[in-house]
Parts: C-alpha cells; sequence; structure tokens
C-alpha cells in the first residue's frame, strides 16, 4: 500500500496525509508546510539554508553523506624540475643521470684540486713574508 505523502516546503520532511497545512502564496503557487514551527519561519521569510535542522542546511554542509561519497578528491602535485642559477635544466639532468661512482670520482678529483691550491697558496705566501 502506497501513501501518498508532500514535502515541506521548509524542512524537506515528508508530510503524512492528516498533518501539516497548504500554503497558497499569492502568486497562487501551493506550498506544503509540515508543522507550525515550518508555518511561521516560511512567514517570517527565513531561508531554509541557514537553519540547522533543515535538509537544504545539511545538503549545503555536506552532511549525512553516504560511504561511497565519502571519500575526498585530491589534486595531485605535479613535480616540476627548474634551473638553478649555475646550471641550466639539461645540465641538472645530465648530472641525475651519472653513475654515483662517476660522480664520487669527479668530486674527489676536484677535493684534491683544491687542496692543492691551498697548498701551493700556502708555500708562496710564505716565501713572500720571509723576503
Amino acid at each position: 500500500m502506497v501513501i501518498a505523502t508532500e514535502l515541506c516546503a521548509m524542512s524537506e520532511y515528508r508530510i503524512w496525509p492528516g498533518t501539516g497545512k497548504l500554503f497558497i502564496r499569492r502568486d497562487g503557487k501551493p506550498i506544503y508546510l509540515g508543522s507550525s514551527k515550518a508555518q511561521s519561519l516560511t512567514l517570517q521569510r527565513k531561508k531554509p539554508a541557514k537553519l540547522v535542522w533543515t535538509q537544504a542546511w545539511r545538503r549545503l554542509h555536506k552532511k549525512g553523506i553516504t560511504e561511497t561519497n565519502l571519500k575526498k578528491r585530491r589534486t595531485r602535485s605535479t613535480k616540476v624540475q627548474r634551473a638553478v642559477v649555475g646550471l641550466s635544466l639539461d645540465d641538472i639532468k645530465k648530472k641525475a643521470a651519472q653513475k654515483p661512482e662517476f660522480r664520487s670520482a669527479q668530486r674527489d678529483a676536484a677535493l684534491k684540486e683544491v687542496k692543492q691550491r691551498k697548498k701551493d697558496n700556502k708555500g708562496k705566501g710564505n716565501k713572500g713574508t720571509s723576503s
């Protein structure tokens, strides 16, 4: 057995037969109101979306959503490589592609060169002061 129910214009709750009021607006549109509370608030021209107990407010604030839609959608951040002041993007990619052994060997060679330069500068500095 199917019972014809209406929806309240304010709360969007079901109005069962024998309850509620039918209010006809000036423009002739019928409005079903489920309770005196809904009628009072409608006549005060309150917006249903601002009343916490109405379905409009719940829909607006995403309350009572089923578990299937509960998962939040996230936008994945894409990584962007940029050039550094001293190196271009191509140089950075070449260095990243090099083998670690090769890079460590280059680093060791550069360190040896710097140490040699320091040693040479120290030797020159001592000779200059003693003469």
